[in-house]
């Protein structure tokens, strides 16, 4: 429970915080929390006192990933997109907060888009969040989806069905320098058993050299490779590039 909370309370949490969520006695939280660190699944930041989860609460979480089927088959096809185009590729599945990324390979050059393992992207303002917001039950979406419209003001209810409805039509998205200026990204879901959305697989690269257009040869291969996965995983993509 004390490993359950540290995740949810990411990226750290209090003493006091990580008590009262788990309903246990400060005191006894502590103890846990000190054999947690001991053996590595814990730390503790000295200059704040806030608590985080380890190294080894990492390696098991991405053990866990490596298992799933949407990475295992994922992940050659990032490989060879990396090598296609050699742009920034990653993988993100949805966690208790939001789209993870949980797999990225890096292209060849000195100067890469840089994207991290276990970064959690936002639902509206990312390519592959707003994938993620066309594809999942709104049940697993609303209440994040509420909480980033309350503080963006371009951007209302009635548009962001509108783009939503678009993306489901299409079966892609780009976007072009939204989370960061002079950054496109595209992104495509992948889909498992009864049109299941088990991830989402997105390019992400700077201009000039990477444009995300949707009628590019970029788009067309991201959406055959996740058309690909989702076929192997007895899933399908319900549309094609348009």
């Amino acid at each position: 429970d004390i490993l359950k909370g540290l995740a949810v309370l990411s990226p750290s949490t209090s003493l006091s915080k990580l008590a009262g969520h788990v309903g246990m006695p400060a005191s006894k939280v502590h103890r846990y929390l000190q054999a947690l660190i001991a053996s590595g699944f814990a730390e503790q930041d000295p200059s704040t006192g806030h608590y985080c989860l380890g190294r080894e609460a990492l390696f098991v979480g991405m053990a866990a990933v490596r298992s799933l089927d949407v990475a295992r088959q994922a992940l050659p096809k990032l490989i060879e997109l990396r090598d296609m185009f050699n742009e920034t590729c990653f993988l993100a599945v949805w966690g208790n907060q939001g789209p993870s990324v949980v797999h990225v390979e890096k292209p060849a050059r000195a100067v890469t888009v840089v994207t991290q393992v276990g970064s959690v992207l936002p639902l509206l303002s990312s390519s592959t969040g707003l994938v993620f917001s066309a594809f999942l039950p709104s049940t697993e979406t609303q209440t994040l989806m509420e909480q980033e419209l309350s503080v963006t003001s371009n951007l209302s209810a009635e548009e962001l069905e509108q783009q939503l409805a678009l993306i489901r039509m299409r079966g892609i998205h780009a976007i072009k320098g939204l989370l960061m200026m002079g950054v496109n990204a595209l992104s495509v879901p992948i889909f498992a058993l009864d049109n299941q959305l088990v991830g989402v697989i997105t390019m992400v690269g700077a201009e000039p050299s990477f444009t995300a257009d949707l009628s590019g040869p970029q788009a067309e291969k991201l959406f055959s490779v996740a058309q690909a996965i989702s076929e192997k995983m007895n899933g399908y993509m319900p549309r094609s590039v348009q």
